[in-house]
């Protein structure tokens, strides 16, 4: 279970780092609210039909009634508000962050929930092995390589960015406090649609939208609303049930690496001896959290 719950983490940290490339499209013609809004709303859109084939299953199978009703459905609801909260606050932050730092420690910082997911744990009294403290520091170690190359100072937007990832170890955990509670992919087409409503007064107030502006941007909302946000998502939800919630953000870490390589691949940019090496620590860092204790006598 376990190994099937990892290799739907990994999907999720490949779509999300695929997915860089028509993030950064969309931006050179969308403020980060109304690109989060749309992309959110797309997202939710796409799992509705799921939705409601779950509901019709759940109407044919006396369990799935008994999930879907009285307190499991409050479950649901406050899952989806919550998760959706996280969500928003986290993927705003960040995309204000990065117009005042540069992309490499944007990466860095965002990442740095491998480390302050284990740390929140210890105080919801989540069991951290050795091997995963040991993964954790070969990861930052490894995202060192892979994204900082220049001097590091601390700015305004490294401030917003290190925000940003804060709230991403809370959704993280949060996630994990609801997904065996209730229907992952109901909780997950909520919390887009949460996302999208909070957007919607900031893009009004503080952007400036037109259906044209929507419409150059639309293969990059379209993408990242449906595999970004609509499937990774879901995945990450569905992924981590009954997963260690500091294995499950190495996993997830995964996505500054496969960034990467996906600007190498897609877009020709060349991969540098430092930022190789950032990526065989990467792996290595979810090998190791990976590796099962030895049964107690």
């Amino acid at each position: 279970m376990k190994t099937k719950n990892g290799l739907i983490l990994f999907l999720a940290a490949f779509i999300w780092g695929t997915a860089f490339v028509a993030q950064s499209m969309g931006m050179d013609y969308l403020g980060p609210f109304a690109f989060n809004g749309i992309r959110s709303f797309v997202g939710g859109i796409t799992l509705l039909p799921c939705f409601a084939l779950l509901n019709i299953i759940g109407k044919k199978t006396e369990g799935e009634k008994n999930e879907d009703s009285g307190g499991n459905r409050r479950t649901l609801i406050t899952g989806g508000i919550c998760c959706g909260l996280c969500l928003f606050a986290a993927s705003s932050l960040q995309q204000i962050g990065i117009q005042y730092t540069t992309v490499g420690k944007a990466g860095f910082i965002t990442a740095f929930y491998i480390v302050l997911v284990p740390v929140l744990g210890i105080f919801l009294k989540k069991r951290v092995g050795w091997k995963v403290w040991a993964a954790v520091l070969l990861s930052i170690a490894g995202l060192y390589f892979l994204c900082i190359t220049e001097t590091f100072a601390i700015g305004k937007g490294d401030i917003y960015v290190f925000l940003c990832a804060l709230i991403f170890s809370m959704h993280i955990l949060v996630i994990d406090y609801f997904a065996p509670k209730t229907d992952g992919v109901k909780m997950s087409c909520i919390q887009f649609f949460v996302v999208g409503i909070l957007s919607l007064p900031f893009m009004l107030l503080l952007e400036t939208t037109t259906f044209e502006v929507v419409l150059k941007s639309l293969g990059p909302i379209l993408y990242a609303g449906v595999m970004s946000s609509g499937v990774a998502y879901t995945l990450q939800i569905i992924g981590q049930k009954n997963m260690n919630p500091a294995v499950a953000s190495l996993i997830l870490s995964l996505e500054s690496s496969i960034s990467v390589l996906a600007g190498w691949v897609m877009l020709g940019q060349n991969l540098s001896a430092r930022e190789g090496a950032g990526c065989v620590m990467m792996f290595a860092a979810i090998i190791l959290a990976q590796i099962p204790d030895r049964a107690k006598k």
